[in-house]
């Protein structure tokens, strides 16, 4: 099994690059990646791909942290959205083969989302 800590640095540097094809290598074919605090779930590694790639305004992260053991990990990430900046924390757990099996992101405070990305998830 891959370590999951280099997975996940890999699909942070693969995002900032915006090399969509490399960063759906490090997710499992049935990903699933959750927001609670809107409240979105997306499914599948092409919708994850298409979520993160049709993310609206010009945006940047950088790697705060990555402690991984075993198959999970989590991530500290700084994230700039058109000069606003926050921070995130976000888990992972990774399929036997390596990659990504599940994501769920925290953000500092809940919000709705924009309505741009409404074709891209599902509200639960």
């Amino acid at each position: 099994m891959a370590d999951i800590g280099v997975t996940v640095e890999t699909y942070w540097a693969t995002a900032q690059a915006r090399d969509w094809r490399a960063f759906g290598a490090t997710l499992a074919d049935d990903v699933r990646y959750e927001l609670p605090q809107t409240r979105e779930r997306v499914l599948g590694r092409d919708g994850v791909v298409r979520f993160n790639a049709e993310h609206v305004g010009e945006w940047s992260l950088e790697i705060e942290r990555v402690v991984a053991d075993g198959a999970q990990a989590v991530s500290w990430v700084r994230f700039s959205v058109d000069e606003e900046e926050t921070q995130a924390i976000s888990f992972f757990t990774a399929a036997p083969d390596g990659r990504i099996q599940t994501i769920t992101d925290f953000w500092p405070a809940p919000y709705e989302p924009p309505r741009e990305r409404d074709h891209l998830v599902e509200r639960f």
